[in-house]
């Protein structure tokens, strides 16, 4: 698995719990406080260690951290860049939601190897979605509705959100947009600020 993936989670666990949360977790699988390269490959046995290692020390189920990642991965400073990244993907949620099955492809011009999940976006009216994720480890979905309700946040639309499970390495989302103008939202500029 590529590092990224590991390097993510360590991050997330440092800046949102603190570093001792992250020492202990570290040291449940073998890791010294270093933790992870962001361009290796690790086995995927070792992520998901990780992972089960962070649901212990955390006494917090699997899926509301994989959530809280993928809130994280969008909205804490620290990840700046993938927020950018995501709100290319249109001027409103909607438009959002739309572009993200080209995402993968976005994403491998910048990280080639990281293999990212197949997404697949359905319409069932006017407002109403389900989002179709693919990927060979189970969670990947609860990651994707934390960076769908960071994103709907971020645009100022309100949207109720449901992981309805997974079925054949597909875990499907459903999404289902209450107000698109519910709030301002954040300030978005295309260009990069130096500093």
């Amino acid at each position: 698995m590529h590092g990224m993936i590991s390097r993510s989670i360590q991050c997330f666990l440092q800046d949102t719990y603190g570093h001792s949360a992250w020492a202990d977790v570290a040291a449940a699988v073998g890791r010294d406080g270093d933790g992870f390269e962001a361009m290796l490959q690790y086995d995927p046995a070792e992520t998901e260690a990780l992972l089960c290692a962070a649901v212990q020390r955390l006494a917090r189920p699997r899926e509301t951290i994989l959530e809280d990642l993928g809130t994280y991965l969008v909205a804490h400073p620290h990840m700046q860049m993938i927020r950018r990244l995501l709100r290319f993907g249109g001027a409103g949620f909607v438009e959002f939601l739309y572009s993200l099955d080209e995402l993968p492809e976005r994403v491998r011009l910048a990280v080639p190897d990281l293999g990212l999940p197949a997404l697949d976006l359905c319409e069932h009216g006017a407002s109403r979605f389900t989002l179709r994720v693919a990927h060979p480890h189970p969670g990947v979905g609860h990651v994707a509705v934390g960076v769908l309700r960071a994103m709907a946040d971020d645009y100022g639309a309100l949207v109720l959100l449901e992981h309805l499970g997974r079925r054949d390495r597909v875990e499907t989302v459903a999404v289902e947009l209450a107000d698109t103008a519910f709030s301002a939202g954040r300030a978005f500029d295309l260009r990069m600020r130096a500093g």
